[in-house]
C-alpha cells in the first residue's frame, strides 16, 4: 500500500503537465482569473495649464536664469505621461524688432505691454511635454502677422500643435479622433475662431464634432485679475474691451459637442463645473509668466488639470487639479499646502450654489473631483 501512495504522488507533476499541455487557455484563463486584475479601460488622458510667458526681450531683456532651461523643471513630473499636453502661449516666439501695438512702450501713463520671447524657447516647451499650444489670445499679434507667422514656425518646426482659428490640432489616442480648437474674443484672424459670437461658435464646433470623436475647446476670455475671481453668466469687461460671456460660451460649445471646456486670460483660477458630463474649466490661472506679470496673492498660484476623459462618449471620468506656486519673477513650483486647489473647490461651490440642481451638480464635481 505504501509503494502505491508513493507512485500516485509521483505522478500527480506528470498528470498536471499533461492537463496543462492539453488545455493551455483553459490553464491561462484559471490563471488570470485567480491572478492579477483585469487591465483598466483605457482613457483620454489630457493635461492642461495656463497662460505661458517664458520672459521678453522686448522693450528690455528680461529671460529667466539659465537661458530658460530649467523653467519649467519643477513642474514637469506634473505634466509627464499624458496623451495632450495644452497650454497658452501668451505671446509671440520671435525676433521681429517692431511691435505695431506698442511703437512708443516707454511712454508716460499708462504702460504698453508687448512680448517677445527668443524663438529658440520652444525647446523649453518641448522638453516640458508640450503637444498642443493656444495662440489665440491677445498677445499673439504684439509683433504683428510676421511674429505670429514665427511664432507658427518654431512650434510646427518642433512638433508642437498650434492650436487657434483655422490651426485645429488633431490626435489620435485609444483609437478616437481628438480635436483641440482655440477661440478668443481678441481681434478676428484666420487663426482666431471668434468667442464673441456664440452662434458662430456653435456652428464650428458642430462641424468640429462631425468630423471627429472627441473635441476640446480652448478659449482666452473674461475680465482679468482678483477682481474676476469669481464667474457669473454675464457679459464681461476689462479696461473697457468686451471679454464675452464665458459661461454662455462654454455651455454652447458643450451643447454642440465639445466635450472639454479649457479657458484662459483672467490670469486667476476660476470655477469648475460639470455640465451635462463634459468638464468646464473657466480659468486655469496662471503657468509660468515671467516677469512683468503681477504674481501678488491669487495672480500667483496656478494649477495643472489633470483630466482623464471617455474614449467612448468624451464624459469626464476623473480628474485631479495639483497646485502650483509662482516664483520668482514667474516659475511654477508644486505648492504642497494646495492654494489653488482649496481656492478651486471654494470658487466652485460658490458657482454652482445658484444653479437650480445645485445639491446634485456639487454631488457630481466632488465625486469626479480627485
Amino acid at each position: 500500500m505504501e509503494r502505491m501512495r508513493r507512485h500516485a504522488i509521483q505522478a500527480i507533476p506528470w498528470l498536471l503537465g499533461f492537463l496543462l499541455a492539453a488545455h493551455p487557455a483553459r490553464a491561462q484563463d484559471n490563471a488570470a482569473a485567480v491572478g492579477a486584475p483585469p487591465p483598466s479601460p483605457r482613457v483620454i488622458r489630457v493635461a492642461a495649464v495656463g497662460d505661458i510667458m517664458m520672459g521678453t526681450t522686448f522693450p528690455e531683456e528680461i529671460l529667466p536664469p539659465e537661458d530658460g532651461a530649467t523653467l519649467f523643471r519643477a513642474a514637469m513630473p506634473l505634466l509627464s505621461g499624458y496623451d495632450i499636453v495644452f497650454g497658452n502661449l501668451e505671446g509671440p516666439l520671435t525676433d521681429v524688432e517692431k511691435s505695431p501695438k506698442c511703437p512708443n512702450p516707454q511712454r508716460k501713463g499708462r504702460p504698453c505691454f508687448a512680448f517677445r520671447t527668443p524663438p529658440r524657447y520652444v525647446e523649453h516647451l518641448l522638453s516640458a511635454g508640450f503637444n498642443a499650444l493656444n495662440v489665440a489670445n491677445n498677445h499673439s499679434l504684439d509683433f504683428g502677422m510676421e511674429g505670429l507667422d514665427n511664432t507658427l514656425a518654431a512650434l510646427d518646426n518642433a512638433g508642437i500643435r498650434a492650436i487657434g482659428g483655422e490651426r485645429v490640432a488633431v490626435f489620435t489616442e485609444a483609437g478616437k479622433r481628438i480635436a483641440v480648437a482655440g477661440f478668443s474674443y481678441s481681434l478676428p484672424t484666420r487663426y482666431v475662431h471668434p468667442l464673441l459670437d456664440p452662434d458662430r461658435a456653435r456652428e464650428i464646433v458642430v462641424g468640429l464634432k462631425a468630423e471627429n470623436d472627441v473635441v476640446v475647446v480652448s478659449f482666452h476670455g473674461g475680465a482679468e485679475g482678483k477682481a474676476a475671481l469669481r464667474v457669473a453668466d454675464a457679459e464681461e469687461e476689462f479696461l473697457g474691451e468686451k471679454r464675452g460671456n464665458v459661461v454662455r460660451f462654454a455651455r454652447a460649445a458643450v451643447d454642440a459637442g465639445a466635450d472639454l471646456v479649457l479657458g484662459h486670460g483672467p490670469h486667476v483660477p476660476r470655477a469648475l463645473e460639470i455640465y451635462r458630463g463634459k468638464l468646464i474649466a473657466y480659468s486655469l490661472g496662471n503657468f509660468a509668466t515671467y516677469s512683468f506679470f503681477n504674481l501678488k496673492e491669487e495672480s500667483g498660484i496656478g494649477y495643472v488639470l489633470q483630466a482623464e476623459l471617455s474614449p467612448e462618449t468624451g464624459d469626464v471620468v476623473r480628474f485631479r487639479t495639483p497646485s502650483l506656486a509662482l516664483r520668482d519673477l514667474g516659475i511654477p513650483h508644486p505648492d504642497p499646502s494646495g492654494r489653488a486647489e482649496k481656492l478651486l473647490r471654494k470658487l466652485s461651490e460658490e458657482f454652482l450654489s445658484v444653479e437650480p440642481d445645485a445639491a446634485e451638480r456639487r454631488e457630481t464635481l466632488s465625486r469626479l473631483w480627485q
